[in-house]
């Protein structure tokens, strides 16, 4: 007997562990090796999936956010990851005969991480589903003509930025109205999916496990005709979010323009720093129109204590937000709803500032 098939089968919490180090070292072949190592030892095709490539695929994400790997790092990583999925794919222990119904599998366009998508397309694979699979930033228009063509039981989208859910709200809207049903997930949805309930998907999961669950437990049905259109959500009538989403870029110009002739440290700036802190901008306005699509202010604040995270673990202080915040207040006057956005935001995370700084004494 060879020693490969009486090596002990190392827990998913071990096998994780050694994928992240390999990938890490950015060794993909011993990150793809102890993956297949696992399947040829009888580790489930799922688990491995979600327990260890879903998990070091979120450990990236956390080390990206924390400053301590670059951007290159997480970019290689994730290629790693993909791999390490397409590996495993083509493993006997993941070859199942198609014996439910088909579903097509999407990222939202404009949604770049694929990954919690592919992951869920294969694990509906393992589970008997004949899964089309169609990858990163799927344009409405084409998702529609693939649907239109292949007759899917269910379109599954993807999308972890919440800034994406306009797109999602029209995406599930059109599959919806060629009788299809949608099932969405990410992190975009929001806590406990509650933007999923808000634009009107006909089913929302947490995780891809959840999904397949609830998928096998019960089919989802066609959407009658008259389904929830974007017109439905009442707030849209003032036109804030239509105007300030359109005039994203003049607002960035306007308040980089004020935060350069009110804070004279701004103009000494590199070019590479005005660069950052436009984006930075550019960030928070989409953001407050997002809050403004869906009427939740809460969205907006968990995106500047994100935003403020992220700026401290590059040793940029948080409270810098604040007058770029008070600016753009000053712009948008005319709009009580983004008025009314921001101030909450501004006080909810000079709230947080204080407590950290009392904390720190």
């Amino acid at each position: 007997m060879s020693s490969q098939s009486t090596s002990p089968v190392l827990s998913t919490d071990a096998l994780a562990e050694e994928v992240w180090g390999s990938v890490m070292a950015l060794d993909e072949p011993a990150a793809v090796g102890s993956v297949l190592r696992a399947l040829d030892d009888g580790v489930g095709p799922e688990s491995v999936l979600l327990e260890v490539i879903g998990r070091v695929q979120g450990r990236v994400g956390e080390e990206w956010a924390a400053n301590r790997i670059s951007v290159a790092q997480e970019h290689a990583a994730t290629a790693m990851n993909e791999r390490a999925v397409a590996a495993l794919a083509l493993h006997p222990a993941a070859r199942t005969e198609p014996r439910r119904g088909r579903i097509t599998v999407a990222c939202v366009d404009g949604e770049w991480h694929a990954l919690p998508a592919r992951l869920l397309a294969e694990v509906l694979r393992v589970r008997g589903w004949h899964v089309d699979y169609l990858g990163a930033q799927v344009p409405t228009p084409h998702l529609i003509a693939h649907v239109h063509r292949t007759g899917p039981d269910v379109v599954a989208l993807s999308s972890s930025i919440p800034t994406r859910l306009p797109v999602a709200h029209a995406t599930i809207t059109a599959c919806q109205a060629v009788g299809t049903p949608v099932v969405v997930g990410g992190a975009a949805f929001g806590p406990g999916g509650r933007y999923a309930r808000l634009l009107g998907a006909d089913g929302w999961a947490p995780d891809a496990r959840t999904a397949a669950d609830d998928l096998a437990r019960r089919p989802l049905p066609r959407p009658r005709p008259g389904h929830q259109a974007i017109d439905d959500l009442p707030h849209l009538k003032d036109q804030e979010y239509t105007l300030i989403a359109r005039g994203r870029p003049r607002l960035v110009r306007e308040v980089l323009a004020e935060l350069e002739d009110a804070y004279p440290a701004v103009r000494d700036y590199t070019e590479e720093q005005r660069e950052r802190t436009a984006e930075d901008l550019s960030h928070i306005v989409e953001f407050l129109a997002t809050a403004l699509y869906t009427d939740d202010e809460e969205l907006f604040g968990g995106f500047l204590l994100w935003t403020a995270d992220v700026l401290h673990a590059r040793g940029v202080p948080a409270a810098s937000l604040l007058p770029a915040l008070t600016l753009l207040r000053r712009r948008v006057g005319d709009f009580p709803r983004a008025v009314a956005v921001l101030r909450a935001g501004a006080d909810r995370l000079t709230r947080t500032l204080l407590t950290a700084a009392g904390n720190a004494e």
